[in-house]
């Protein structure tokens, strides 16, 4: 029996697959295989797989749209593996990714997951959205790493591995569209089997292509975090709470200092037409203490900006994905944090039972 199942599910993406069977096929560990599993696309990859099938132990097979997380599951009851490792096709492997697992194996777990890298042949923009979502001063934190802010690593979905007898045992994934990961890593724990973060066994992960898709992914989980509160009374954190503050926070300090700077013209305009000393000394006041109050309320955004300018240009050796991470990390909070926000508003105020999406057509986009 083979030591590891590989499951990828895949719609529409025939390029990202090429890549990622090539990069299997640089693996320094072998005793694999590997499920493609082609999710209803118009686009196929049998082209593609078939390159590949003198080269690696490769099932490939076809089935209706149903989504990523019951195509794995569709991939699991197909496999062999005494683990299995599901992988996002827009994933490219380091050559020693497997020999990094099977290292880390040799203290028992049931359940891992590893972190993700952008490599140098991304797009800028890639590169940014890459940095939103691994910074410790995003959410990186709380998604896990190094520096996680949960004592509790949650393996997602685009590099996670399980045994297989578990993975059958807990039923796979969800159908649920968006947070399905974070899910079934709940229930994994929720079961008393042992999770862990695997830190060398790393992944190029491309993520979106553009920021319209990425605020549509970090909007709707979000919305998953709610879901997930629903589904798993308690699981809800303080760290989870941080995008919402941070939209929050980023509305009134926006508004406040639009408010102060609408005082500061007014006194302006009151100083420059008044002739009164007195009423020109007051006009003063007004205009300074506006300007004042609205550099006050915006000086934390900039510190913000600041910080991520700063921090992603070292990370990534360039001032425009510096400029870009700014862009990237704020769509990455507001949008999540917006998501939380519709969500809660709908499911916890106004009791809508049913679970909530806003995106329903891009689990794969």
């Amino acid at each position: 029996m083979v030591k590891y199942s590989i499951v990828i599910p895949v719609y529409n993406r025939p390029d990202e697959v090429d890549e990622l069977l090539q990069s299997l096929t640089e693996q320094t560990f072998t005793g694999f295989e590997v499920i493609v599993v082609e999710d209803g696309s118009t686009i196929p990859c049998e082209e593609v797989v078939r390159k590949y099938t003198d080269r690696l132990d490769l099932k490939y097979f076809v089935k209706p749209n149903s989504g990523p997380g019951q195509s794995r599951n569709y991939g699991v009851e197909r496999s062999e593996g005494e683990f299995v490792i599901v992988l996002d096709s827009d994933v490219v492997l380091p050559p020693g990714y497997l020999q990094a697992v099977e290292d880390e194996l040799s203290t028992h777990t049931d359940a891992f997951g590893g972190p993700d890298r952008a490599h140098e042949s991304f797009s800028d923009v890639q590169k940014a959205i890459n940095y939103s979502m691994t910074s410790f001063f995003t959410t990186g934190g709380i998604r896990g790493g190094k520096k996680q802010m949960d004592k509790k690593f949650y393996p997602r979905s685009f590099n996670m591995g399980i045994r297989r007898e578990l993975y059958q045992q807990l039923g796979g994934f969800s159908e649920m569209r968006f947070g399905e990961d974070i899910d079934f890593s709940i229930r994994i724990y929720e079961s008393g089997a042992t999770c862990r973060l695997f830190p060398e066994a790393w992944v190029w992960h491309k993520r979106r292509t553009d920021f319209r898709k990425f605020f549509k992914q970090v909007h709707n989980s979000g919305i998953a975090r709610i879901n997930l509160m629903k589904r798993h009374p308690g699981t809800l954190k303080l760290v989870h709470l941080l995008p919402m503050i941070f939209t929050v926070g980023t509305f009134l300090c926006l508004l406040f200092a639009l408010l102060a700077s609408v005082i500061s013209v007014g006194g302006y305009v009151k100083l420059i037409g008044e002739t009164d000393d007195m009423m020109r000394f007051c006009a003063l006041v007004e205009f300074i203490v506006g300007a004042e109050a609205a550099l006050l309320f915006v000086s934390p955004i900039l510190l913000f900006m600041a910080v991520i300018f700063m921090d992603s240009s070292f990370r990534n050796k360039s001032i425009k994905i510096g400029f870009l991470s700014i862009w990237a990390s704020f769509i990455q909070l507001i949008g999540y944090g917006t998501g939380f926000l519709r969500a809660w508003w709908l499911r916890c105020v106004c009791g809508r039972n049913e679970e909530l999406q806003a995106f329903k057509h891009n689990f794969y986009q």
